[in-house]
């Protein structure tokens, strides 16, 4: 079974290239969404209040643990191991604070409890601590899975078609190319998302998530997106106060590193999701609701996956039920995967490889013509 296909396992194996690139369907599939809803038990739909903040306590405790012994100790032991100590508390906090994120996610998803007011409540306090506009991104994101695969209306990590590739991209279409283009997709693409909608969906003018009366939202929305601005600037404020209390290198190794890995995490761990050379988009004439919500794929992040909350291994699933609790959500795919068949979508290539992989393989989209003109694949032939 190849990479890219139907693998319900990592391999074990070494496969051929043939079957890394094999095509996942993209024919209207027999199954429908009320099918695959019977299929999960229904108890993996229930979302308990206790359970869920069993998460946020969990995840915070272990952040704190990690704050109390890299500012209590880390001074304490000679520079050499000072000097290796941070770099590995920047490393498990950012980790921690990845799933703090997904948390959050889940609450903008109303997947956290049965009470829209506690979710956002939570959802804008845990966002906003890691400079995250909460009901902005609330709001697209919830687009992004309305539209999920489409070319015109899909809201994050819409690939080009040839012909709107910039002229640059050509040069950049080798291993040093890709290296800068990964390192600045980790290390700015979150921000320069947010801020300018790169790498977004394409609007008549100028989109930015800070933005009330962007193109992004409706009338009905822009109050909250003040709140979301007000949470960020908030936090940002207590940073600079703390900033000028125990100065600026003292914040940025115990927040700012470990946010720089949160952010590089989350841009990791959406690509992957919806690049793969195996995942099909669509234009209009081809679109609709569930075949893009299969144009999805699971991955494995091994010890991590636990960690990130199954974000990363149970993405299908959640494109199909995004009120589905994340702690029910492998007993939800393991329920699916025999109706699904074909169409789940698992790469177990670990996460490394498959970034360079992609950023590779995963140039531009284009449509094999006649044949299926509207369904478009990845190619990168210039």
């Amino acid at each position: 079974m190849g990479a890219g296909g139907r693998m319900s396992a990592p391999p074990s194996a070494k496969k051929s290239e043939a079957d890394i690139v094999q095509r996942a369907p993209h024919s209207k599939p027999q199954f429908t969404l009320s099918q695959l809803k019977k299929a999960i038990p229904p108890h993996c739909f229930q979302r308990s209040v206790l359970h869920s903040f069993s998460y946020v306590i969990s995840d915070l405790t272990w952040a704190s643990l990690l704050y109390y012994i890299a500012t209590n100790y880390f001074h304490l032991l000679p520079h050499p191991l000072s000097y290796l100590a941070w770099p590995i508390y920047w490393a498990f906090q950012g980790c921690i604070l990845t799933g703090v994120w997904v948390i959050a996610h889940e609450c903008g998803h109303h997947a956290f409890s049965d009470y829209q007011w506690l979710d956002d409540t939570v959802g804008l306090i845990l966002h906003s601590s890691l400079l995250v506009p909460y009901f902005s991104w609330k709001y697209s994101h919830r687009r992004h899975h309305s539209n999920t695969g489409s070319l015109e209306k899909d809201e994050v990590f819409v690939p080009k078609t040839k012909s709107k590739l910039g002229w640059y991209s050509k040069y950049l279409n080798n291993p040093l190319g890709r290296f800068v283009t990964l390192t600045i997709q980790l290390t700015l693409g979150w921000p320069l998302y947010l801020m300018f909608n790169v790498s977004g969906r394409r609007y008549s003018r100028f989109a930015c998530h800070f933005d009330p009366h962007g193109p992004i939202y409706s009338d009905r929305e822009r109050l909250q997106i003040y709140i979301s601005d007000a949470g960020v600037l908030a936090i940002t404020y207590g940073l600079y106060r703390l900033a000028v209390s125990k100065g600026l290198t003292w914040v940025l190794c115990v927040y700012g590193c470990p946010l720089l890995i949160v952010n590089g995490f989350l841009v990791l761990i959406t690509y992957l999701q919806h690049t793969h050379p195996s995942l099909p988009h669509y234009d209009s004439s081809e679109w609709d609701w569930l075949r893009g919500a299969l144009a999805t794929m699971d991955r494995d992040y091994g010890i991590l996956n636990k960690v990130f909350h199954h974000i990363t291994d149970t993405h299908v699933a959640h494109h199909l039920f995004s009120t589905l609790p994340h702690y029910h959500a492998m007993e939800a795919t393991k329920a699916i995967k025999p109706v699904l068949g074909d169409y789940y979508q698992f790469d177990g290539t670990p996460f490394y490889k498959a970034m360079w992989r992609e950023a590779k393989e995963c140039v531009y989209v284009q449509s094999d013509g006649d044949k299926s003109k509207g369904v478009f694949w990845y190619q990168n032939k210039f």
